[in-house]
């Protein structure tokens, strides 16, 4: 019953962030993002269970039909919701939060060969924009935002827009008046 629940959070996620979304069937049955965030759920089951081939093979077979590479080792939050899909692409280490919407053509990569942890974590309700590349072991805290085509290789704070490349930080719009420290909203 539990997959069944996701399934509807994840279809009210997207009518909720996508004002073209007529309703849950369609959104069932056309949506992409939502499809390869389904397939990524089985795939990385199968990873945490030590699995490795048979994950990875169904994440590529997710990517030939949705355009979306997610690999079956990242950690992926509820309620995700991938608008338009095409060319998204999540790495192994990637840590995404709740409620995060990213755009196409959003990069969530490495930066080199190294071993371990090298893919970002994103934090609770962060935008990624399109076509931004978001790279290394860095941390973009919860309700911030990343602008189209931003290159954001430095950690930020919460409620920090990103823009430029490199990308640098200023105060997100609508940030709570009881703000931390203002050198905690620049990218560090």
């Amino acid at each position: 019953m539990a997959a069944f629940s996701r399934v509807r959070e994840d279809i009210a996620a997207a009518r909720a962030h996508d004002p073209a979304a007529r309703g849950p069937f369609e959104v069932f049955l056309i949506y992409s993002g939502l499809h390869a965030v389904w397939w990524h759920r089985a795939a990385n089951a199968l990873w945490r269970r030590g699995f490795r081939f048979l994950p990875r093979a169904l994440s590529q077979f997710a990517r030939f039909l949705t355009g979306v590479e997610i690999h079956p080792g990242a950690t992926i939050g509820r309620r995700l919701f991938i608008d338009h899909g095409m060319g998204v692409v999540i790495g192994e280490t990637a840590v995404v939060g709740d409620d995060v919407h990213l755009y196409h053509g959003v990069t969530l990569g490495g930066t080199g060969h190294d071993r371990g942890k090298r893919h970002p974590t994103i934090g609770d309700r962060v935008v990624v924009g399109a076509g931004a590349q978001v790279l290394g072991d860095i941390e973009i805290a919860h309700d911030s935002a990343v602008g189209a085509n931003a290159v954001v290789v430095r950690s930020a704070g919460p409620w920090t827009t990103l823009t430029g490349i490199p990308a640098t930080g200023r105060p997100r719009r609508g940030a709570p008046l009881e703000v931390p420290d203002e050198a905690d909203f620049y990218v560090i």
